[in-house]
């Protein structure tokens, strides 16, 4: 079942949050923590300024034939610069309640209306995806309670989450906005479990999916997630361009050390010559880092968009 559901995006002032002072746009490299200092306040491009406003529209899923007798809530946002003439690019966020908001999170609606706006990335539709619960859906979207199917759709090492996303999401939101059908002009992001599950989207479907943007991902055995690094170097290049964020105070728990296992990924992707750049910083298992870089690592994710626009 598909419910619209309008959401309203008040213009608000925003508070300060992080920003890391040495992101470096041009190379295909890591970056050590001993660059340069971290200050994680967020800069102008993650506030709201003075230019057109997107549209954020909020939809029920709750007949899933890929994760049967799960249910779930998403969002669509839509650029002021999208006018249905031609295909719009695509973005899409797992967690997708932890991306929406203006005033707290990543902010995508107002990164991507400064961003747009400057030309700097395509008109993009952005759908924000909450993981399936198999229980009723909380009043409002969030962790509570938790999502039950979260881990199984997010860390499973299988096709099976870019199968939903291709016969079940997006082909609900094509009935209301053209898409683009250019992998190079479709990118997908996630934070933690959100960050392998959008790896593992690009990784089965580069067909669908050619940018990747992964925060904190949780490339440990969780279900599997471990054995990328060796697929990687193991499997022909694929087409791919991967950004990859984490910190020395990610999580070292029975599943594995989340640091190193991003670090060995890295090492993979560097080793086979992927398009590829992984930000490391000292941070913790949250989105502080990744949402004070996220404006430049949209510009990076992004750049030479123009070559793929008819």
């Amino acid at each position: 079942m598909h419910r619209s559901i309008p959401v309203a995006l008040p213009v608000s002032a925003l508070r300060r949050g992080f920003v890391f002072l040495c992101f470096s746009l041009a190379a295909t490299s890591v970056v050590p923590v001993s660059a340069c200092a971290e200050e994680y306040e967020i800069g102008p491009d993650s506030q709201v300024q003075d230019v057109p406003h997107g549209k954020v529209t909020q939809y029920e899923w709750t007949e899933s034939q890929v994760f049967p007798g799960t249910k779930r809530r998403y969002s669509v946002y839509v650029p002021a610069q999208y006018d249905g003439s031609s295909p719009a690019a695509l973005m899409v966020f797992q967690d997708g309640h932890n991306f929406e908001q203006i005033d707290s999170g990543y902010r995508v609606p107002v990164v991507f209306d400064n961003l747009i706006a400057k030309g700097q990335m395509p008109v993009t539709i952005a759908v924000m995806i909450d993981p399936g619960t198999h229980k009723e859906l909380p009043e409002k979207r969030g962790w509570k309670p938790t999502p039950t199917n979260r881990s199984f759709e997010y860390d499973t090492v299988s096709g099976d989450y870019a199968e939903f996303l291709l016969t079940e999401i997006l082909p609900e939101v094509e009935k209301e906005y053209r898409i683009t059908e250019n992998p190079e002009l479709r990118a997908i992001c996630g934070n933690s479990s959100g960050g392998i599950c959008a790896f593992g989207v690009a990784w089965h479907r580069p067909d669908s999916f050619r940018k990747v943007v992964s925060h904190i991902g949780s490339f440990v055995n969780i279900r599997g997630g471990h054995n990328y690094e060796a697929m990687v170097r193991k499997t022909d290049k694929k087409p791919l361009r991967v950004f990859m964020q984490d910190g020395s105070g990610d999580l070292d728990n029975v599943h594995g050390n989340w640091p190193l296992a991003n670090q060995e990924l890295s090492a993979s992707l560097k080793f086979k010559g992927y398009d590829h750049k992984f930000v490391y910083g000292t941070g913790g298992h949250n989105g502080e880092h990744g949402t004070a870089i996220f404006p430049d690592t949209l510009r990076w994710v992004w750049r030479g968009w123009e070559k793929e626009t008819p």
